[in-house]
Protein backbone atom coordinates (compact mmCIF):
# COMPACT_ATOMS: atom_id res chain seq x y z
CA UNK A 1 0.00 0.00 0.00
CA UNK A 2 1.28 3.47 -0.95
CA UNK A 3 0.85 6.59 1.17
CA UNK A 4 -0.11 9.56 -1.01
CA UNK A 5 -0.33 13.03 0.47
CA UNK A 6 -2.95 15.49 -0.77
CA UNK A 7 -0.84 16.80 -3.65
CA UNK A 8 -0.76 13.31 -5.14
CA UNK A 9 -4.43 12.54 -4.47
CA UNK A 10 -5.44 15.71 -6.33
CA UNK A 11 -3.43 14.58 -9.37
CA UNK A 12 -5.62 11.49 -9.61
CA UNK A 13 -8.47 13.82 -10.61
CA UNK A 14 -6.77 16.77 -12.29
CA UNK A 15 -4.05 17.25 -14.86
CA UNK A 16 -1.69 19.16 -12.59
CA UNK A 17 2.03 18.82 -13.34
CA UNK A 18 3.15 15.22 -13.04
CA UNK A 19 -0.35 13.72 -13.12
CA UNK A 20 0.60 10.99 -15.61
CA UNK A 21 3.37 9.60 -13.41
CA UNK A 22 1.25 9.87 -10.25
CA UNK A 23 -1.61 7.97 -11.90
CA UNK A 24 0.77 5.32 -13.19
CA UNK A 25 2.19 4.85 -9.70
CA UNK A 26 -1.31 4.71 -8.22
CA UNK A 27 -2.11 1.84 -10.55
CA UNK A 28 0.60 -0.30 -8.95
CA UNK A 29 -0.88 -0.64 -5.47
CA UNK A 30 -3.66 0.40 -3.10
CA UNK A 31 -3.58 3.94 -1.70
CA UNK A 32 -3.65 5.29 1.83
CA UNK A 33 -3.80 8.77 3.30
CA UNK A 34 -4.59 10.37 6.64
CA UNK A 35 -8.27 11.26 6.95
CA UNK A 36 -7.14 14.89 7.15
CA UNK A 37 -6.11 14.51 3.50
CA UNK A 38 -9.71 13.90 2.52
CA UNK A 39 -10.63 17.39 3.71
CA UNK A 40 -7.55 18.85 2.04
CA UNK A 41 -8.50 17.35 -1.34
CA UNK A 42 -11.95 18.93 -1.16
CA UNK A 43 -10.32 22.27 -0.28
CA UNK A 44 -7.85 21.90 -3.17
CA UNK A 45 -10.69 21.31 -5.62
CA UNK A 46 -12.46 24.42 -4.29
CA UNK A 47 -9.23 26.39 -4.66
CA UNK A 48 -9.29 25.55 -8.37
CA UNK A 49 -12.80 27.03 -8.54
CA UNK A 50 -11.74 30.13 -6.60
CA UNK A 51 -8.74 30.67 -8.88
CA UNK A 52 -10.86 30.23 -12.02
CA UNK A 53 -9.19 27.01 -13.21
CA UNK A 54 -12.53 25.18 -13.15
CA UNK A 55 -16.20 26.11 -13.11
CA UNK A 56 -18.96 25.18 -10.68
CA UNK A 57 -20.06 22.22 -12.80
CA UNK A 58 -16.48 20.90 -12.88
CA UNK A 59 -16.23 21.24 -9.11
CA UNK A 60 -19.38 19.17 -8.64
CA UNK A 61 -18.05 16.48 -10.97
CA UNK A 62 -14.69 16.36 -9.16
CA UNK A 63 -16.35 16.19 -5.75
CA UNK A 64 -18.79 13.49 -6.88
CA UNK A 65 -16.00 11.35 -8.39
CA UNK A 66 -13.79 11.75 -5.33
CA UNK A 67 -16.60 10.99 -2.89
CA UNK A 68 -17.61 7.93 -4.90
CA UNK A 69 -14.05 6.61 -4.98
CA UNK A 70 -13.60 7.32 -1.27
CA UNK A 71 -16.87 5.63 -0.31
CA UNK A 72 -16.19 2.53 -2.39
CA UNK A 73 -12.76 1.81 -0.94
CA UNK A 74 -10.50 3.65 -3.34
CA UNK A 75 -8.47 4.85 -0.40
CA UNK A 76 -7.58 3.58 3.04
CA UNK A 77 -8.24 6.55 5.32
CA UNK A 78 -5.90 6.45 8.30
CA UNK A 79 -7.17 7.97 11.55
CA UNK A 80 -5.89 11.19 13.03
CA UNK A 81 -5.40 9.59 16.40
CA UNK A 82 -3.85 10.75 19.68
CA UNK A 83 -0.78 8.63 18.88
CA UNK A 84 -0.32 10.54 15.61
CA UNK A 85 -0.42 13.84 17.48
CA UNK A 86 2.00 12.54 20.12
CA UNK A 87 4.45 11.48 17.40
CA UNK A 88 4.08 14.87 15.70
CA UNK A 89 4.72 16.64 19.01
CA UNK A 90 7.79 14.54 19.74
CA UNK A 91 9.28 15.40 16.35
CA UNK A 92 8.59 19.11 16.72
CA UNK A 93 10.26 19.02 20.17
CA UNK A 94 13.57 18.06 18.55
CA UNK A 95 13.14 19.57 15.08
CA UNK A 96 15.92 22.03 14.19
CA UNK A 97 14.85 25.66 14.03
CA UNK A 98 15.92 25.76 10.38
CA UNK A 99 13.21 23.26 9.33
CA UNK A 100 9.99 24.90 8.13
CA UNK A 101 7.41 22.16 8.67
CA UNK A 102 3.73 23.05 8.39
CA UNK A 103 1.26 21.35 10.71
CA UNK A 104 -0.71 19.74 7.87
CA UNK A 105 2.48 18.23 6.45
CA UNK A 106 3.51 17.03 9.90
CA UNK A 107 0.11 15.35 10.26
CA UNK A 108 0.68 13.42 7.02
CA UNK A 109 4.19 12.43 8.07
CA UNK A 110 3.21 11.39 11.58
CA UNK A 111 0.18 9.49 10.31
CA UNK A 112 2.24 7.58 7.75
CA UNK A 113 4.94 6.79 10.30
CA UNK A 114 2.45 5.74 12.96
CA UNK A 115 0.76 3.39 10.48
CA UNK A 116 4.09 1.73 9.69
CA UNK A 117 4.80 3.13 6.24
CA UNK A 118 8.43 3.51 5.17
CA UNK A 119 7.76 5.95 2.32
CA UNK A 120 5.44 8.84 1.57
CA UNK A 121 4.74 10.21 -1.90
CA UNK A 122 4.34 13.95 -2.41
CA UNK A 123 5.47 16.81 -4.59
CA UNK A 124 5.75 19.11 -1.57
CA UNK A 125 9.46 19.84 -1.12
CA UNK A 126 9.05 20.79 2.55
CA UNK A 127 7.19 17.59 3.36
CA UNK A 128 9.75 15.48 1.50
CA UNK A 129 12.60 17.34 3.19
CA UNK A 130 11.12 16.65 6.62
CA UNK A 131 10.23 12.99 6.06
CA UNK A 132 13.45 11.68 7.60
CA UNK A 133 12.60 13.27 10.97
CA UNK A 134 9.67 10.85 11.08
CA UNK A 135 11.74 7.87 9.95
CA UNK A 136 10.29 8.04 6.44
CA UNK A 137 11.59 8.41 2.93
CA UNK A 138 9.86 11.15 0.96
CA UNK A 139 9.61 10.65 -2.78
CA UNK A 140 8.32 12.61 -5.74
CA UNK A 141 8.01 10.59 -8.96
CA UNK A 142 8.05 13.61 -11.28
Amino acid sequence: MLYFDTSYLVRLYTKDAGWEKVRALAGTDRLACCIHGRAEVVAAFHRKLREGAIGSRDLKILLDEFDRDAEFGGFRWLPLSPSVILRLSAVYATLPASVALRAADAIHLACAAEAGYAKIFSNDARLIGSASYFGLVGENVF
